[in-house]
């Protein structure tokens, strides 16, 4: 559901370059850094990794992420930090907790493509915190999280993802799964119906099948349990057909530079069809003007 853009006045010229231009700045930096993921494999003569794109790719995405994550961390934690603790509703932070129908994260956590780490910080409870030990049906609350499994397949990014953890304190409690999402179920690695909340923060627009892969992550929910979900998505029809067409040209270039992600996911639909949900909370933040080229949605899912 995209927000309502009828109300919205004409953005200033400035202000709708700014966003158009954004996604073409954040290729340049991220290109920037591909010379300085070259020249060590030059030294070391890694020729087949050189050759193959598909080997050079995540370790120019690991170089470049370890520099921008942190930024992309502090400018989602906002909404993240809110989410995670239930208190979100029809794509809107609630004020209080007494406003909340919907707990926080708790008991066994599904994270989804953790990369570096930038948001296992947010997954601990605030440091002010007094609800920790809240149990699992207290609204708007944390409850205590007994394991996380980080589902990361790129082993590129596993020192810097076991340094947030360390640095979280979650090193008794974080378990780095180095398997996509299918190996992970089918060893049995993750069981099916285990988990009492997933977490996925803008990483399904890299993994792959969507459709596919984002069913198997529901079969790992337990009944009742919990999808809290941020994720950047294809422009909504609401948006308009230019805007459509400006989105789908950014992304001819997006995922070579952005390590494999795809700006044109059609996420929600792919979530709605998951499978059966007793409540499905998720929307496009109202604030989100109709030129986002990278709009989201934003929301909790209970099974």
């Amino acid at each position: 559901m995209a927000a309502n853009y009828t109300s919205h006045p004409r953005p200033p010229l400035r202000e709708l370059l700014t966003h158009l231009l954004e996604p073409w700045q954040f290729m340049a930096l991220s290109l920037s850094y591909l010379p300085g993921t070259i020249t060590p494999l030059l030294k070391s003569h890694s020729l087949r990794t050189l050759l193959s794109f598909q080997s050079l790719q995540p370790l120019w995405f690991a170089r470049f992420w370890s520099y921008v994550g942190p930024q992309v961390r502090t400018a989602s934690g906002p909404r993240v930090t809110p989410l995670l603790s239930g208190l979100v509703s029809g794509g809107t932070i609630l004020t209080s907790s007494t406003d909340s129908t919907t707990p926080g994260i708790g008991g066994v956590i599904l994270e989804i493509g953790p990369g570096s780490g930038m948001m296992v910080s947010l997954l601990s409870p605030p440091k002010d915190s007094k609800d920790q030990d809240q149990p699992a049906s207290s609204a708007g609350h944390r409850s205590r999280i007994t394991h996380i499994y980080g589902v990361e397949p790129n082993p590129s990014v596993h020192a810097a993802l076991r340094s947030e953890i360390a640095a979280a304190g979650l090193q008794e409690t974080y378990e780095i799964v180095p398997l996509g999402i299918q190996d992970a179920l089918a060893t049995g690695r993750i069981p099916e119906a285990s988990v009492d909340c997933i977490v996925s923060i803008l990483c399904l627009c890299s993994i792959p099948d969507p459709a596919e892969n984002i069913a198997q992550i529901y079969r790992t929910l337990k009944p009742g349990g919990r999808w809290y979900v941020y994720e950047h998505v294809r422009a909504f029809r609401e948006q308009g057909w230019g805007m459509n067409l400006y989105q789908a040209f950014v992304n001819l270039f997006w995922p070579h530079c952005i390590g494999g992600c795809n700006i044109r996911r059609d996420t929600l639909s792919h979530l709605k069809a998951a499978g059966p949900w007793s409540k499905f909370d998720l929307v496009q933040p109202p604030q989100e003007p109709w030129y986002f080229t990278l709009p989201h949605v934003y929301g909790i899912l209970t099974k």
